[in-house]
């Protein structure tokens, strides 16, 4: 009896043993199956790496530009202003000149005093001088004038205006003859004949009826320039006046 309960325990045991291995064996098998399954089904791609956020080091790349050519306008370019009108000086300027001293006069280019000489042109105002001494006044007048406007250099320019006031005097035209004395005096403040157009200027001013203007000019030449014969002129002449 005691070995029949024996015999079935060792029985119950062995059982119970084969059950376990039974147990491990289908859990292996169950391992490979799972195992057999996912290297069948293909792997999925990897997820792509965020691209790195441009920093200051990264390479510039320089964008490809589009030539445009330009076609040449087809009117010509404006033309631009180059002529200069010409502008009288004003009376203080006038004033300037007129009180200029022959021994401090300007020179070079500060004043137009008249330099160079010609045979040619010289001949041409001792032609024109002559004229206004034969009786031919208004033809040596206008020789004068254009030889003064032609050669505004010349060594005898001022005095082709002198005497051009002269004969324009003797034409009884006053108020010519004063504007050329006017500028006598103007364009040649240093010559030889300023005083002497001076003394004239005066003189047309009393023929026009001016005679406030013509005193102011003899007391000018008396303060400006004493000592000379213009001075005496001058002197003699405002006198006369006063009377």
């Amino acid at each position: 009896m005691v070995s029949l309960r024996a015999e079935v325990r060792s029985l119950r045991e062995a059982q119970s043993h084969l059950e376990k291995r039974l147990e491990r064996m289908e859990m292996l098998a169950s391992v490979k199956q799972a195992r057999s399954s996912r290297a069948d089904t293909p792997a999925a791609e990897p997820a792509p790496a965020p691209e790195a956020p441009a920093t200051a080091t990264s390479a510039f790349v320089t964008p490809e530009l589009a030539v445009v050519k330009l076609k040449p306008r087809a009117e010509p370019a404006p033309a631009l202003p180059v002529r200069v009108d010409v502008v009288e000086p004003s009376e203080d300027d006038v004033e300037m000149f007129v009180s200029a001293s022959p021994d401090e006069g300007a020179t070079g280019d500060e004043a137009l005093s008249p330099k160079t000489s010609d045979s040619g042109l010289d001949a041409a105002f001792e032609q024109a001088v002559a004229a206004l001494r034969t009786g031919n006044v208004e033809g040596g007048v206008s020789t004068l004038l254009g030889f003064a406007e032609k050669n505004p250099r010349h060594a005898r320019a001022d005095n082709a205006l002198y005497f051009s006031g002269l004969g324009q005097m003797g034409l009884k035209d006053f108020s010519s003859a004063a504007g050329t004395f006017e500028r006598l005096i103007t364009r040649y403040p240093a010559g030889d004949a300023v005083l002497d157009g001076m003394l004239r200027l005066a003189e047309c001013r009393l023929r026009l009826e001016q005679k406030d203007d013509a005193r102011a000019l003899y007391t000018r030449i008396l303060t400006q320039f004493p000592g000379t014969a213009a001075a005496t002129q001058a002197e003699q002449r405002l006198a006369s006046l006063s009377h």
